[in-house]
């Protein structure tokens, strides 16, 4: 398989797919050496660039490779057909997921005021949940989270170790990361302050 058949193969699982892919499942399922998988990937992603008036990219989202409507046509788009989660999204759904079940004050300290908007859009696309705690919101991701970004786990916990592990494999914290997601929009995100994460299930649905 030439390098330029592979790269045409990989568009086709990942268009298909409808779902973020890592590189070891990429290359576990054609049968190639990740490295080989990998700098398909970009070369992939240098050719979709290029081409003129592409409704599509590639992005790589920690560590997973997906198709996206690029962010420019959005607003010409149906509601209905619009991407599940804008680039601007992926910093709050990072951490979410990375200290779930977050206090949304948590995710205001780390993110500031945009923070409420975030969780509002990440709840109406059906990604995370919120639930009242007290005064404040406890978030926690969803199936659709989970099924969004290629996770083998539903359960919330588990979706939380599962993201922890792919953070550490890059060696990043949740800010670092969360920042990562989305380098055009040059966020400066706070350290995850030091207090007790809550294990219980929240309580009462946030509607």
């Amino acid at each position: 398989m030439s390098e330029t058949s592979l790269s045409t193969v990989l568009e086709a699982i990942l268009f298909g797919a409808g779902r973020s892919m890592s590189v070891a499942e990429l290359a576990e399922l054609l049968e190639r050496p990740q490295a080989e998988v990998q700098s398909a990937l970009k070369d992939l992603q240098v050719t979709i660039r290029r081409r003129r008036d592409s409704a599509l990219q590639l992005t790589e989202v920690a560590g997973r490779w997906i198709f996206e409507v690029r962010p420019s046509l959005s607003p010409h788009l149906p509601e209905s057909f619009r991407a599940d989660i804008p680039q601007r999204l992926l910093p709050a759904a990072a951490l979410i997921a990375y200290h779930q079940p977050m206090a949304q004050s948590q995710l205001v300290d780390m993110l500031g005021q945009r923070a409420y908007d975030h969780v509002r859009d990440l709840a109406n696309t059906g990604l995370i949940g919120r639930r009242r705690d007290g005064l404040t919101r406890r978030l926690t991701t969803t199936r659709r989270f989970a099924e969004y970004f290629g996770c083998p786990e539903v359960e919330y916990r588990k979706v939380r170790t599962w993201f922890r592990k792919e953070a550490a494999k890059m060696g990043l914290t949740s800010a670092q990361l969360a920042a990562s997601l989305a380098p055009d929009e040059q966020l400066t995100i706070s350290e995850f302050s030091e207090e007790e994460e809550v294990e219980s299930e929240p309580l009462e649905v946030e509607e």
